[in-house]
């Protein structure tokens, strides 16, 4: 029997890792860094982290808003969804995930992207609509 995608990737803490160094990438990248200034960094990276256990059957369970709720009214473009797979994937290939557990994780996340985008364009480093509102912050 094939052990779980969670498995093959390391568990808790090499999704945590690899969560974390996907958070900073994207921090720094102005294509899509725009779209997170006003997000509780603790909370994304909690949410991610639970996200990805979750979709490659670890025991963490998303407890978050749905894709669509948490990016209504963000204005995400096609061209960001883009960016922002692109920066996965930079981070997946920095900690040398195997093709198969890349190709199978980019394939459970891969069909958010229908609840994420709002704007059928190739434009990238759009402005957060000032209208938007994020989840509260997490409770420590």
């Amino acid at each position: 029997m094939e052990r779980s995608l969670y498995e093959r990737l390391g568990g808790n803490a090499a999704i945590t890792a690899v969560v974390e160094n996907f958070r900073d990438r994207v921090a720094g990248d102005d294509r899509i860094n725009g779209k997170f200034a006003k997000s509780d960094l603790a909370r994304l990276t909690q949410m991610l982290i639970d996200q990805v256990s979750e979709a490659t059957g670890g025991p963490n369970r998303y407890t978050g808003r749905s894709m669509k709720d948490a990016h209504a009214g963000m204005a995400v473009t096609s061209g960001e969804f883009n960016a922002l797979v692109e920066d996965l994937v930079a981070t997946l290939n920095h900690f040398k995930v195997g093709s198969k557990e890349k190709d199978e994780l980019l394939g459970a996340l891969g069909p958010m992207k229908g609840d994420i985008v709002e704007v059928d364009s190739n434009d990238v480093g759009t402005a957060l609509p000032d209208t938007y509102r994020p989840a509260p912050a997490l409770r420590t």
